[in-house]
């Protein structure tokens, strides 16, 4: 049965909870415990999250609390702050000092739109932002679920995740003293684009079982099929980047292949990474066989991660 149509109903009316939610975070006056706001800081932070976005990260949290029946606002709660922390790495992520990107979602990127010092405290101040929703009561009554929420973000976001996958990305291109740049192995760029890209993604659906108090069978389930969703987004970027035009990405494009970057795309081919996106979607669908219908949102959401043209 088709339900894309359907899905894409539902992931509509999802997002509208999602950027009232966001724009509630990001606009709201100071919290108890807090002096002020700086009201550019602020605002650098709300033109880096409300421009624009997917929101793939929060509709993973939601539909995989949703497999458990775990309360929406729980997950919506929960959703947004992996997206903030999502926002941050994007501020950092097009930095002069990293990928040197001056255009984001269409736009120009917020190093370019405010200036270097304020992107970085933007960065910063959702970064630690998103810790302070999970740590909220709001996000759910058990401080139990909030910790666990916390230590499954910051894993995935830390040295042994996105973080680390940064470095190891730098690294290749060469950019520190007595290094030069240098071809990755197809397991070295799946290990890279696992932490950088695909951690994240990953701890997504495993926050869901977080939230839904999962069987150790049903969180295994969702770990890997965010592990392999999270290689597929990477897969899916790298033929934007490769076959996409900059008004319909957001970004620039072409850049891998400038700076040479080991890719999918550069090791594998165009072909072969269509063929390897393929077969890791099948993949990811298949690890959903636990849930039986109820994963099916889930498995469409990971068909529109590679068919997706931004």
């Amino acid at each position: 049965m088709d339900h894309s149509g359907l899905f894409e109903m539902r992931r509509t009316s999802a997002l509208v909870r999602i950027e009232e939610a966001l724009e509630e975070a990001l606009t709201t006056d100071s919290q108890p415990g807090e002096i002020a706001r700086p009201a550019r800081l602020r605002d650098a932070m709300a033109y880096a999250v409300l421009g624009g976005g997917k929101r793939i990260r929060p509709l993973l949290v939601l539909e995989s609390a949703a497999l458990f029946d775990a309360p929406f606002d729980f997950a919506l709660h929960s959703g947004i702050a992996f997206e903030l922390l999502h926002g941050y790495s994007l501020i950092h992520d097009d930095l002069p000092a990293m990928d040197d990107d001056d255009t984001r979602r269409g736009r120009p990127s917020l190093h370019r739109a405010f200036d270097e010092a304020t992107a970085i405290l933007a960065g910063d101040a959702l970064q630690t932002l998103t810790f302070d929703i999970l740590s909220r009561e709001s996000t759910h009554p058990d401080p139990v679920i909030r910790a666990a929420l916390v230590q499954c973000l910051a894993k995935a976001s830390g040295i042994g995740g996105m973080a680390g996958g940064q470095m190891l990305d730098l690294e290749a291109e060469g950019r520190f003293e007595r290094s030069t740049p240098r071809k990755l192995s197809l397991e070295e760029i799946t290990r890279l684009q696992r932490m950088k890209t695909g951690a994240l993604l990953a701890a997504c659906c495993e926050a869901g079982a977080i939230l839904g108090k999962a069987s150790a069978r049903e969180t295994e389930s969702l770990r890997n099929y965010g592990r392999t969703i999270g290689l597929a987004f990477q897969i899916a970027d790298d033929l934007l980047d490769a076959e996409g035009d900059t008004a319909s990405v957001g970004k620039a494009v072409g850049k891998d292949a400038e700076k040479g970057k080991g890719t999918f795309v550069s090791l594998l081919g165009l072909d072969g990474a269509k063929r390897e996106l393929g077969k890791l979607v099948m993949e990811a669908k298949d690890s959903l066989s636990t849930f039986g219908e109820r994963g099916r949102w889930l498995r469409v959401i990971a068909q529109y991660i590679a068919e997706r043209k931004s």
